[in-house]
């Protein structure tokens, strides 16, 4: 009987720590993310995205951009495991419904990179003068992250998909996005 075999990434990082086993571990549980993660988590943390752009939007506050970048840098990096948000979510909210809702991780850190690529360039819009711009990819942003929130459709991990079915995002990122058994019901 043959061994099953592991999937190119899980290759590469048993190598990486063969021959670097302090630094490729350690590493990677810092800038660990969760998979699979809570639905529910994720929504919740969508929708306090949601009141804190809109309140940006709102009030004009150029730093609430910068707050809002802060925290999907932050879940980019290091999971839910130091952003406000996300811990709110994640350990106070989520914990109230009494269930998780398990998919996979991948799709969402992406969905949050968007988050970050689109705060960060707000940021740098509002700061350098173009307010406008900054505030029309907030309600874009906004936007995204309604529909995660309110109607469970993460904008992001469609990208994702799409662009993991074209070969531009390899398929031992995700192997539960590729192998439609893996994938819960």
């Amino acid at each position: 009987m043959t061994k099953p075999s592991l999937p190119p990434a899980a290759v590469r990082r048993q190598a990486e720590d063969t021959v670097h086993p302090a630094s490729g571990a350690a590493w990677r549980a810092v800038f660990a993310f969760p998979n699979p993660v809570n639905e529910y988590a994720a929504r919740i943390t969508a929708g306090l995205v949601v009141v804190l752009a809109v309140a940006t939007l709102l009030t004009g506050w150029g730093w609430g951009l910068v707050i809002l970048a802060a925290g999907f840098w932050l879940r980019v990096l290091f999971g839910p495991r130091i952003s406000p948000l996300a811990l709110l979510s994640v350990k106070v909210l989520a914990p109230r419904i009494g269930h998780a809702k398990l998919v996979a991780g991948p799709p969402k850190r992406f969905a949050q990179g968007i988050g970050a690529a689109l705060t960060s360039a707000a940021v740098v819009l509002f700061f350098i003068g173009y307010q406008p711009a900054a505030w029309l990819l907030l309600a874009l942003l906004i936007v995204a992250a309604s529909l995660e929130a309110f109607v469970g459709f993460c904008l992001g991990c469609a990208i994702f998909g799409f662009l993991q079915r074209r070969g531009l995002i390899p398929a031992d990122i995700c192997e539960a996005c590729n192998n439609i058994t893996l994938r819960s019901t």
